[in-house]
């Protein structure tokens, strides 16, 4: 064994080459799955893979390329530009002959791609010049343009399960060429678990770091990998579960109107590389979900932000970020927007469709009117102060609350309103 090849990553090394050695989406690789049938058919069209870090997805597409045994290009959209694409693009129209199957071209963390980038896309997609393979691990439905989007299927990848990883733990430990060589004893397996958090990658990244930290035979215990990864942990891994941790640390903190942890929270996502678009994405929902009516302009200031990051990218995105997230934070806070549509969906789910009273129905033709649609409805702005009480639910459900205002100095004056209009359904 040389050194070079010692050198290469576990990871890496371990990297399954056929569909049989793949673990885990037992949904979509399993027996009659849906990807195990395209596979075996030949025919594979052009999907998007949707999933978090290390369940699989650059693995499986490289499977693919190497069953099918097609032409493999691989592109990762935080590295390539229109330019990568289009060269791409290029030699796989060169590689098309008579009746052969097209290359497939395989861009990992998709979401980062612009607009432009995702457009040059389209044309060798529709010709077929190309089998695109995406894989992403944010909602495609936010990030992929609808017209690339629209000419592929969208698979969801799934964390690997305690099983799965314990498949693959014991697996690289009696059949990876260089740790099967060393006196590995699996004493204990729960820290392993919780700080791989179902990825695969780091999983083995783990058990890789954990085994060099130790000269001689080895016994991997919790207190052992806990004291390693005490060491070795990087702050931030945006590819890892503090990922979602710390979003989570920042998502509280401005809920819980603190703006210097918001920043704390902040710097440590950008500092770890942190896609910016996610954080002021993050931002938006937050200002509707957890401000609301409170202030309404925390929702103006967030979209605002997330189109600023999207045109100005970092360093200079720190900036809008940082004003947007102090913001929110000193912003009062309401949820009352968040609980009265889940209230109302609520009910929608567990009742039957109630029927739309006549006079709030529309009657473009004479028949309708006949009918009664329309009739007696009064037009508000033909009263003073532009109201007049009258019902506008169905009759079963007339006098339903669904929005109660919070107490905040923006919804008390639209408590104050409601009571003045609607004094037998608000009161003080």
């Amino acid at each position: 064994m040389n050194q070079l090849s010692k050198d290469i990553p576990l990871a890496e090394r371990f990297r399954p080459k056929k569909l049989d050695d793949y673990i885990g989406q037992s949904h979509l690789v399993g027996a009659n799955s849906v990807l195990r049938r395209m596979i075996v058919s030949g025919n594979i069209a052009s999907f998007i893979m949707w999933g978090p870090p290390g369940v699989g997805k650059t693995t499986l597409a490289k499977i693919i390329a190497n069953t099918l045994e097609r032409p493999f290009y691989i592109l990762n959209a935080v590295h390539s530009g229109v330019k990568d694409v289009r060269e791409a693009i290029d030699n796989a129209r060169k590689q098309q002959f008579f009746n052969t199957p097209s290359p497939i071209l395989f861009i990992d963390e998709i979401h980062r791609f612009n607009k432009s980038q995702q457009d040059s896309l389209l044309s060798a997609v529709e010709q077929g010049v190309i089998t695109l393979i995406g894989a992403t691990t944010e909602n495609p439905s936010f990030e992929v343009i609808s017209a690339l989007l629209s000419r592929c299927q969208v698979y969801v990848l799934k964390p690997l399960t305690e099983s799965d990883l314990t498949i693959l733990l014991n697996r690289v430990i009696s059949e990876d060429y260089i740790l099967k060589e060393r006196n590995i004893e699996l004493a204990e397996t729960a820290a392993l678990f919780l700080y791989s958090g179902g990825d695969a990658r780091k999983l083995l990244n783990i058990i890789e770091l954990v085994v060099n930290s130790v000269d001689d035979s080895i016994i991997i215990t919790d207190k052992l990998v806990q004291e390693t990864l005490q060491q070795n942990l990087a702050l931030y891994d945006k590819n890892g579960e503090q990922h979602y941790d710390v979003i989570s640390a920042f998502i509280k903190s401005v809920r819980g109107s603190d703006p210097n942890a918001a920043v704390y929270w902040l710097a440590r996502m950008l500092e770890g590389g942190e896609d910016p678009k996610f954080i002021a994405r993050r931002m938006i929902i937050l200002s509707a979900e957890d401000i609301g009516l409170a202030n309404p302009n925390a929702l103006l200031i967030a979209n605002t932000c997330f189109d600023a990051v999207h045109k100005i990218g970092m360093p200079e995105a720190r900036i809008i970020l940082s004003e947007a997230a102090v913001y929110l934070a000193t912003s009062p806070k309401s949820n009352s927007i968040y609980l009265a549509i889940d209230a109302a969906l609520d009910f929608v789910r567990n009742s039957p469709p109630l029927s739309v009273p006549l006079h709030l129905r529309n009657a473009p033709t004479k028949l309708m009117k006949n009918l009664d649609y329309g009739k007696n409805y009064k037009y508000a702005h033909d009263y003073s102060g532009n109201f007049v009480e009258q019902d506008f639910l169905p009759d079963i459900i007339v006098g339903k609350i669904f929005y109660s205002p919070a107490i905040n100095s923006q919804e008390n004056k639209i408590k104050e309103r409601l009571i003045y209009w609607w004094s037998k359904k608000y009161k003080y």
